[in-house]
């Protein structure tokens, strides 16, 4: 089709197979088109677990929901939704110098998968532009709800731990769509759920944040907690573990995403860059200055870029990794220095959490006796 002063009514779909050829060619490798009428489900839905608080604070789509739940919205005269998925599954790099106290990463965040899927989706808008069309892409934006706009495109269905299944593929996809005023034709209708009687995503999580199936209690999700400021809730503190960014635990026990996964959603030419990031130092972390920090770990979700909050995360893993993994007398000596300076530092906030490290490393000589400020206070005696 080429651009024209008048624009069809209808397009057919052989064109639809060209946008999505686009999106293939950028390793986006499902795809599916949606109407541009509002989300209504999802929008009573998203206000009905605000209203219960299972939000905890989170913003995100939870903060406008008549804007994230209406393509129509982010363009103006929407017609279509184009919605792609790019697998992010790739190997972790094999083990070389891991010296140490190590934190975990979510997959999702070892490389940065929404850059090219969001090229990929540039290059499918840019295509709908020069044919005529308004078309704009959405990628980790708080404009649509990816999930519900993905599952009314048919490209998967909704689990029981409210990530969108692929069938044959399971969960390791990042999500995204391109909102057009073109009259392109829906692709499909909704997936069936392929989740049956199997609840092992419920089982599975650490903290037992999914209270039902698909519907998540944000106040304990530990992905949550861990993007929140303030402090992390002392009950989930152990459960926490040595994980720094993220949590996977309700996708590694998901048999779709585990058996089929590792074979489907392999992410395109991933496993050969160099910057993967699964595990991090976080003592290293620790010991960075602001700059730093945010240089080599800023695009994780960072709540006003600010620095803090990975560093309040990284003293919680320290006192767990110490406590469960028993390093060697050099490292606790290392770990010692680094509390020391943090039982220090001028952020009660960080105070508060490297007086929990502290203890929970069993290394309560560290401790400090003059401090005075009462949310430190509080840690110290128990009563936060």
């Amino acid at each position: 089709m080429r651009r024209s002063e008048l624009l069809p009514e209808v397009v057919d779909e052989g064109y639809v197979a060209e946008l999505e050829a686009i999106a293939h060619a950028h390793g986006i490798t499902h795809t599916g088109v949606a109407r541009a009428d509002p989300l209504l489900e999802a929008r009573t839905e998203i206000e009905r677990r605000r209203d219960l608080g299972l939000h905890d604070g989170m913003q995100f789509t939870f903060k406008n929901p008549d804007r994230s739940t209406d393509p129509g919205q982010a363009v103006a005269g929407a017609r279509a939704v184009v919605v792609g998925a790019r697998p992010y599954l790739i190997d972790e790099p094999p083990a070389t110098d891991l010296d140490g106290v190590r934190a975990r990463v979510a997959r999702y965040a070892w490389v940065d998968h929404y850059a090219p899927l969001r090229e990929g989706l540039w290059a499918v808008a840019a295509r709908l532009r020069a044919d005529g069309w308004k078309a704009v892409a959405y990628a980790d934006d708080n404009s649509m709800v990816d999930r519900a706009i993905a599952y009314r495109a048919g490209i998967g269905w909704f689990g029981k731990n409210a990530n969108l299944l692929v069938p044959g593929a399971g969960s390791w996809f990042v999500l995204g769509s391109v909102v057009t005023t073109a009259p392109l034709p829906a692709t499909a209708t909704p997936v069936a759920d392929g989740c049956g009687s199997c609840r092992r995503c419920i089982d599975g999580c650490p903290t037992g944040a999914i209270i039902e199936p698909g519907v998540i209690d944000a106040g304990r999700c530990l992905a949550w907690q861990l993007q929140k400021p303030g402090i992390f809730p002392l009950e989930l503190r152990r459960a926490l573990g040595d994980r720094i960014y993220g949590c996977d635990d309700c996708q590694e026990v998901c048999p779709p995403t585990v058996h089929l996964g590792h074979r489907a959603t392999v992410a395109p030419d991933a496993s050969a860059d160099s910057t993967i990031q699964s595990t991090i130092d976080v003592l290293e972390l620790l010991d960075a200055d602001d700059e730093t920090i945010l240089h080599r770990w800023g695009r994780w979700y960072l709540t006003d870029r600010d620095p803090t909050w990975h560093r309040r995360n990284a003293l919680i893993v320290v006192g767990n990794v110490v406590r469960d993994q028993e390093p060697s007398t050099d490292m606790v000596s290392r770990v010692a220095s680094v509390l020391g300076r943090y039982l220090a530092h001028d952020d009660p906030v960080l105070r508060a959490h490297a007086v929990w490290a502290a203890r929970t490393a069993r290394l309560d000589h560290l401790l400090r006796d003059d401090e005075r400020d009462p949310l430190v206070v509080a840690e110290m005696t128990g009563t936060l």
